[in-house]
């Protein structure tokens, strides 16, 4: 898997499409243009050819057209293979990399100083950092904060916090700290790293596969930051919406599935115990007086799959 720096490259990005065609092109018109930044879409089999439109609009852009859906994780994977930087800039394509100060107007193009030096700088302040990610904030009304680090997940409950989200952004977060886990909307990572511990997990598909990737880091040694003096505008969920049978399918699947690989036993029975015995009829009962057979189903085939060990083909 390894691949060598070449052609000047400091910077790839990294992005997704999958049938978001208007998103994608609007965060690609925020990236900074520089002979060392490299951008890579990875379409994701969307159900017409958007990989084509977005070539013609954008000639410079690396273009990886996939046959089929891979994921989240294997969408970012087909980027890391054809990748060339010495570091690879995760980003969903329903982010903005920059907000013009002073103006309404969001997704005005940035400067390779504000949107990249900073993320680069605390990756060279210590070889021991693999991943560092911006502060991440609403691409909506007054963009409060969604994102200012991490706190660890409970082994138990599997619940955890984002540092600040929701709150409106009065500089609270303007220090640079450790945090136990990326957020998968903006990631920069160690190519170095990437070559030593691996790409991202495929088993999820979506949700949960940056959590499990930070954990195979932090594991070989690596430390994880979140850096403020850069800032991205994350619109959240434009692709699978906030209640929908795909989402409540995923997440119902993969929380287990992050439980069964980074939780020991005996306390792993415990969280499953949790999650299908408390957690798993308080949703059922939730869907049920809402009338959402539909998120019913989608929760009981999460349990199911994940007993099974497979993944149902759902997009």
């Amino acid at each position: 898997m390894k691949k060598e720096q070449h052609d000047g490259y400091s910077i790839s990005v990294i992005t997704v499409n999958f049938n978001g065609f208007a998103d994608t092109c609007a965060m690609l018109d925020t990236i900074p243009q520089r002979d060392d930044v490299e951008v890579i879409v990875v379409d994701n089999a969307s159900r017409t050819d958007e990989a084509s439109l977005i070539a013609q609009r954008y000639p410079n852009v690396v273009i990886v057209r996939c046959s089929d859906n891979l994921g989240f994780a294997g969408g970012n994977n087909e980027g890391i293979k054809v990748a060339h930087g010495k570091y690879l800039y995760f980003v969903n394509n329903d982010t903005l990399l920059h907000k013009q100060e002073g103006t309404e107007a969001v997704g005005a193009r940035g400067t390779f100083e504000t949107v990249f030096q900073p993320l680069i700088d605390r990756l060279e302040s210590d070889s021991r950092i693999a991943m560092v990610c911006p502060k991440i904030r609403f691409a909506w009304g007054n963009n409060p904060i969604q994102f200012a680090g991490y706190t660890p997940l409970t082994p138990v409950t599997m619940r955890n916090s984002g540092i600040g989200c929701g709150e409106d952004d009065h500089g609270q977060y303007e220090v640079a700290h450790t945090t136990p886990y990326a957020h998968g909307a903006a990631m920069m990572v160690r190519r170095e790293a990437i070559d030593r511990v691996g790409m991202m997990p495929e088993c999820y598909f979506l949700y949960y596969e940056e959590l499990d990737w930070s954990l195979m880091m932090t594991r070989a040694g690596y430390e994880i930051w979140y850096e403020p003096r850069t800032t991205i505008y994350h619109k959240e969920s434009q692709t699978t919406g906030q209640a929908s049978p795909l989402r409540t399918y995923y997440i119902t699947r993969n929380r287990l599935l992050f439980a069964r690989r980074n939780i020991r036993f005996p306390q792993r029975w415990l969280t499953y115990a949790y999650l299908v015995c408390l957690v798993t009829p308080r949703d059922l009962i939730r869907c049920l007086f809402q009338r959402r057979t539909d998120l019913i189903g989608a929760t009981l085939s999460g349990i199911r799959d994940f007993l099974r060990n497979k993944q149902s083909k759902r997009s």
